[in-house]
């Protein structure tokens, strides 16, 4: 009976000493910070912009990835902003969201005429006791808090690729003619977005950007057109809070861009960042998010691209996609930036 007390008694005593042992046997991290990833390549002007906010002595990410975001959305490309390309029957939306370090969120879909949804996501956010706003109401929102209405006019980079979308799909704004597609009655093309473009990109090139302060906290954003040649009032990830965006201040933060049905069934954001809470790194937690979308149909998953970044409370950053192609873009000192090459399930060619 003695030696038994006598074991749970040291037992007791060695379990703090086991802690703390743990404790100092524990991997130590330099954490990088300040620092912002964005998706593709062109993230590196994007990159810069929010840049010129983080390295400021209280240069805030929130303030840096609306700062980013804003700046593509000032540009003419296929899809982010006012320059996009329309959905089917030649309308340009937008879709785009903002979350902090403290959870907050806004975002706002399917809004017309305004040149930056990202800042109007931030005043849904920051304004209003709700996250969401969308179409008319999102419109109204906009116009009530000082935003100007621009002109519905296609970009003719826009004009140009939706007329000749039209002639290879022989869209026509049919009443029902859905229900006719799903019965097999296609036209030649069919009147669907391609998830492809002529060119071989990707028809989805949201601009999303996390970033991280050189207080420690995390912020993000996602700004998009949307798919080109959508069904009118398609709503993708981008906006979807926990899809293509998700922040968690105490461990880190992802967003993607790809193809945002595959993404929502998966809430691709959320499972990247509670995979990285769980330990693993932000491209380990990547390709797992990757992999379940592939797991759901792994034939289908060849025929569309979604790539997600990540980074950590430590300012390790990652991604992965399906296919090969999808690549990155990080800045964490003034020197201009770097784009990377994700890793992705399917290999080049």
């Amino acid at each position: 009976m003695q030696s038994r007390r006598n074991f749970i008694r040291w037992s007791a005593l060695s379990l703090p000493l086991l802690s703390i042992g743990k404790a100092f046997s524990k991997k130590t991290v330099a954490v990088t910070k300040p620092i912002v990833v964005s998706t593709w390549d062109s993230g590196l002007p994007v990159n810069a912009v929010a840049w010129k906010v983080l390295k400021q002595p209280n240069g805030y990410a929130l303030d840096a990835v609306e700062a980013g975001a804003r700046s593509i959305e000032d540009t003419i490309n296929c899809c982010v902003g006012l320059g996009g390309n329309p959905d089917r029957d030649g309308k340009v939306t937008l879709d785009a969201s903002i979350m902090d370090d403290k959870f907050n969120c806004g975002s706002v879909m399917a809004l017309e005429f305004i040149k930056h949804p990202i800042s109007v996501a931030r005043k849904v956010m920051e304004n209003t006791p709700h996250v969401q706003l969308v179409g008319e109401g999102a419109l109204q929102f906009a116009l009530a808090s000082g935003f100007q209405k621009e002109s519905g006019k296609l970009s003719p980079d826009a004009e140009k690729t939706y007329k000749n979308w039209l002639k290879k799909s022989e869209y026509k704004p049919v009443i029902n003619i859905e229900q006719q597609q799903s019965k097999g009655q296609k036209t030649k093309g069919g009147p669907f977005a391609p998830n492809f473009f002529d060119d071989g990109t990707p028809n989805h090139d949201t601009m999303g950007t996390i970033a991280m302060d050189a207080a420690g906290n995390l912020s993000g954003a996602c700004t998009t057109s949307g798919m080109g040649f959508k069904m009118r009032g398609r709503v993708g990830d981008s906006p979807i809070i926990g899809a293509g965006l998700y922040v968690d201040n105490e461990v880190g933060a992802a967003t993607g861009s790809g193809q945002g049905e595959e993404v929502l069934r998966v809430a691709g954001a959320f499972l990247i960042v509670e995979m990285m809470r769980m330990g693993k790194s932000p491209e380990e937690a990547c390709k797992i998010a990757v992999e379940r979308i592939i797991k759901i149909n792994p034939t289908k998953a060849k025929d569309f691209q979604v790539g997600f970044i990540a980074i950590n409370k430590q300012g390790e950053y990652g991604a992965y996609s399906i296919h090969h192609g999808f690549n990155y873009s990080v800045t964490s000192s003034d020197d201009g930036g770097k784009v990377f090459m994700a890793k992705s399930h399917f290999p080049k060619g």
